[in-house]
């Protein structure tokens, strides 16, 4: 395997041994394909990492936890790499550890891990369950800094959050949902991923709050748990839409859209207006056919920027800093920014 890092260096970024990764590099047996993997995603990383030349000054390993469909956490990685160039003559080095679905046990065990390990900061998409805040405050005692990303750990003792405002999303949410029926009726379904995401029963609240205040009218039927995947939401979406002839509109707070309107275009039934988070590629095409009608998006590139501003000032600073809140911009197929 073709390289020009040190054993160590290779080994850090991987979360591995140096011995693990010295059997991975010499092609001795009786390692596993999946180690194998993150040797040499560790590699790539590092590739990725270099400048040209060498620049010197501080550098800073981050470990960035996330449990989101891939369409999301690609969208994370790619804003990631990119601010990372702009904080030069820092040098960021970021470890990704995604998954589409994390066992409560394995999430707390992969943040302890990383503790025990080292590192000079955790970025963390989870569930707001009592594991989790109690695997945070361990790393928070250990002097690690731990920033909240798109949805809060809010009675936890994280660092800082940086995402969006959440309950203000859902209202604007319902806001272009309410005007276009008009004071007509209308039946929204609304997608979540997991009810323990906080960020995500944020929205629903805000969203829910303002149909109830201005457009009593419209009703909500609400799906969840189907994790953002297309399968297990599709799944959900057709029974739903079995089960009430009256949905004729959807707010996507959890994704899997395509399945979401193959369900609808099973069953022959239209949708008047359909909302969505977050411009990933899926929602790009979508909007560009004029599948889905709004998308509401905020920068991760700022989420990014903010979760290193609040490691880099560590332990400076330390306690709890200020929310860190981007703007959310509703996005049509006029406006819509252009990729990377």
């Amino acid at each position: 395997m073709a390289h020009r890092f040190l054993v160590k260096d290779i080994a850090f970024q991987a979360g591995l041994s140096t011995a693990t990764v010295d059997r991975v590099l010499n092609g001795r047996s009786g390692v596993r394909h999946q180690t194998v993997q993150r040797v040499q995603a560790a590699i790539a990383e590092l590739e990725k990492q270099q400048t040209g030349a060498e620049v010197s000054g501080r550098k800073l390993a981050i470990d960035v936890v996330m449990e989101t469909p891939e369409r999301f956490s690609t969208a994370v990685r790619d804003a990631f790499e990119a601010e990372v160039a702009t904080f030069l003559p820092t040098i960021f080095r970021c470890r990704f550890h995604f998954a589409e679905v994390m066992k409560q046990a394995e999430l707390v065990q992969l943040l302890d891990r990383i503790r025990l390990r080292g590192t000079n900061g955790i970025v963390l998409k989870a569930p707001d369950v009592p594991e989790v805040v109690v695997a945070v405050a361990r790393a928070i005692e250990a002097g690690i800094p731990v920033v909240t990303l798109v949805t809060d750990l809010p009675n936890s003792s994280r660092s800082a959050y940086a995402g969006a405002d959440n309950r203000a999303a859902g209202e604007t949410a319902a806001y272009l949902i309410g005007e276009h029926f008009s004071d007509a009726p209308g039946r929204v379904l609304v997608t979540l991923s997991s009810g323990r995401f906080r960020g995500e029963e944020e929205r629903e609240i805000g969203f829910r709050r303002v149909l109830r205040e201005r457009y009593p009218l419209i009703g909500v039927t609400e799906i969840s748990e189907g994790h953002g995947t297309d399968a297990a939401t599709g799944t959900l979406a057709m029974q739903a839409i079995e089960a009430d002839p009256a949905i004729n509109a959807v707010y996507s707070i959890g994704g899997g859209n395509r399945a979401v309107l193959a369900a609808f275009e099973a069953a022959q039934r239209l949708v008047r207006v359909f909302v969505a988070h977050d411009l990933d590629a899926d929602n790009r095409a979508l909007l560009i056919a004029r599948k889905i009608s709004f998308v509401l998006h905020h920068d991760l590139r700022t989420d990014a920027r903010s979760a290193f501003r609040t490691i880099m000032a560590h332990p400076v600073r330390g306690g709890i800093a200020p929310s860190a809140l981007s703007s959310v911009e509703i996005v049509t197929p006029y406006n819509m920014p252009s990729a990377g």
